[in-house]
This record gives structure tokens, sequence and C-alpha cells, in this order.
């Protein structure tokens, strides 16, 4: 693979897609919920034709997700967003079937446009149910002063009658037993509503593909709800879907040596193409090196190849020395990753490769100058 793609690369697995495409499918078979694509998470719209042979749609947070719901996957997006600009409103309608409300006052003032299109569009309020398992508050949706849903001690006794759902997301690439512990207080403090919807959106973070995960006990628990409360039960994982389904690709440009630490840079950037990396933060597995050795002899601080100071990761140990044009192997930079990046500093894109099921490869996007200068006019 690394001898026929051009550094820097993204590099997509479509067999591993597709294998967490079919666990996903067989969750929703078994539990009777539905589970949709998260763009927030992953969005590379290359992949969709085979996406959407498994999930039937998506969750848009503005007007360029839903449209691209509506033009890629074929389908009416799932929408919400912390609030709504009057000026793009109209046209979200348009590519929406669902639109959920950050507060009661959004609802109140857009309500009446999502009943002026041709399509029925199903309105649902985003809650805070104050609780979360997740450390990092940048992650956090349930953080102090959390912006992002309604707390059960400010919602009327009844709600309004437009609303037909709530969403609530408090996990982040969480378990199975997270969830039950959320959906326990959810319920706890918003069942009392329940007779009113026709749906429960569960929100994102439920990393069902990964190693470890309980998968029984999520099948169990959607089983239960959806028996207990007759509700139609929604997830959108963004991780899940794209989790350990790909690799950044890069490769050595220089070997800096001061202070005793030995930097490798790189032609790809962690604040540019892997900020999750310095802002959750969390260091990234890099294939055939691990954390470096004390006083070892072939140990690398990795460095981005931007300008800012602090755009490297500390030292991993290869077991052998780097040289300049060797290949370093970022592992699972496909969900949150991609659709995170910047063209900070001018620095050069990573190319998409698709990896097809036969091992053959294709290049779905090539970066240039012009997509650099076009980008603030």
């Amino acid at each position: 693979m690394n001898n026929v793609i051009t550094s820097p690369a993204y590099v997509i697995d479509m067999a591993l897609l597709r294998k967490n495409l079919e666990l996903i499918q067989y969750v929703q078979e078994q539990s009777g919920a539905t589970i949709i694509l998260a763009f927030k998470g992953f969005s590379t719209w290359g992949t969709f034709p085979l996406v959407r042979n498994y999930v039937k749609g998506a969750t848009a947070s503005s007007l360029n997700e839903a449209r691209l719901c509506f033009e890629e996957m074929g389908s009416l997006a799932y929408t919400y967003s912390p609030a709504y600009h009057p000026v793009d409103f109209e046209k979200i309608c348009k590519y929406s079937g669902h639109i959920v409300f950050n507060s009661l006052s959004q609802l109140e003032r857009y309500y009446k446009e999502t009943q002026e299109v041709s399509h029925s569009i199903s309105c649902g309020l985003r809650v805070n149910p104050e609780y979360s398992v997740v450390e990092t508050d940048l992650y956090n949706p349930c953080a102090p002063g959390s912006r992002l849903g309604v707390k059960a001690s400010l919602l009327p006794n009844k709600l309004p009658k437009e609303i037909e759902g709530l969403h609530f997301h408090v996990l982040c690439e969480s378990s199975a037993e997270d969830l039950v512990a959320a959906l326990a207080l959810f319920e706890k403090k918003f069942s009392k509503y329940f007779y009113q919807l026709k749906w429960v959106n569960f929100g994102g973070g439920h990393l069902m593909t990964s190693k470890g995960y309980n998968v029984d006990l999520l099948i169990r628990t959607l089983q239960a709800f959806k028996e207990k409360h007759k509700l139609e039960v929604l997830l959108e994982p963004g991780s899940a879907i794209a989790w350990e389904t790909g690799v950044l690709i890069s490769e050595v440009l220089d070997l800096v040596a001061s202070d005793g630490i030995t930097t490798a840079i790189l032609d790809v950037s962690f604040t540019a193409h892997m900020p999750d990396t310095l802002e959750m933060p969390y260091r990234p597995k890099v294939r055939d090196a691990q954390d470096a050795i004390t006083g070892g002899q072939f140990n690398y601080r990795l460095g981005g190849v931007s300008c800012l100071a602090g755009d490297y990761m500390e030292a991993y140990d290869f077991g052998k020395e780097l040289k300049i044009g060797d290949r370093v192997v970022f592992e699972d930079m496909i969900h949150y990753t991609m659709v995170k990046t910047t063209m900070f500093n001018g620095v050069n894109h990573p190319d998409i490769v698709l990896l097809n099921e036969d091992k053959s490869t294709k290049l779905l996007k090539k970066y240039d100058y012009e997509h650099f200068k076009g980008r603030l006019g």
C-alpha cells in the first residue's frame, strides 16, 4: 500500500468500513432502532454508495451538511443546530425531515417555517440530562453552563404540542454501560413527557464497533426502551461508523536535533491534519512504534510541518533509525479527523485515497493551490 500511495494521504479501507457497517446493521435489525451517520464525525461522501446500503440517513448540524445528506445520501436530514440562522432556515427545511431545536425560543421562532414545505418535518427539542461520563470539558455536552439542550428544571409541565421528539447527547466514544447509566437519568427527568412524543434520539458517542464494546447490552437496552415506551429510537454515532477504518500516511522530511531531542519533521501537521491530538488531547497510535524508552537509541519526537511551535507529539520509539523519506503511519485517522482539518499555514493537505476491497486504490481527492486560495477569497 505505502509504495503506490503518495504521501501525505488519508487512506480509507473500504473492507474495514463495510465490517463496521455490517455490525451497525446487525444492531438495527436486532434492536429495532434506527442508526444514522453523524456527518460531524465522518462525511467523506465518496464512500456513501457503500454507506447508504446500511444506514438510511444522516444527522446534520448546518445547511451545508443537510444539503450533503439530501444530495449524496439520498435522504432528508435529521438536523440539529445550537441555533439556526434566519438566512439559512428556509433551505434547511427543504433538505430536512427532522429538525431539532436547542431551545423553546428557537422552536417558537421557526416552527411555522417547518410547516411551509412540501414534505412533513418532525420537530424535536434537545434536552440536557445534566449527566455525562466525558471527562474533557471540550467534548462534554453536559459540562456546567453548557449551551447545549434544555434542562428539565427549565421546561413546563407539558411540552409545546409542536414537539414530537426529544434528543439527548451525553456520550463520547463511550460504552454500552455508560449509555445505561445516562438513559436511566434521562428517563427519570423526562419520561413524564413521553406520552406526547413519537421518537427519542439517543445522540452519538456509542462506540459499538470498538473492541470490547458490549453489543448485546446495547441491543437489550434499546429493545427494552422501545418496548416500555412505544417510541421510535434513533442513534447517531459519529466515531463508530469510521472507527479504525484507515490511516494517515506521512513521510519524514528532515531530522532535527536539539537539547538531546531528535525531531522527525513530517509532511503532515498535527494542528492542521490531526487537530484532536492537540485539542482533546490524545496520543495517536503510530504503526511499528511505541512510547519512547528512557534513554532509548531510537526515540523520535514527531514534528508537524506547520510553523506552530506546539505542532508536535512527544517522542516515540521506532526500534530503528529513522531516515529522511521514511514513512510514518498514524492509525485510526478517519473519524473526527478528516472533518476537522484546516489549511493553516498553507500546508499541503493530504490526498484522500480509497483502498478498495480488492486491494486496488482510488484517488478520491487531491488538493492544490486553488483549494487553499479559494477558501479565504
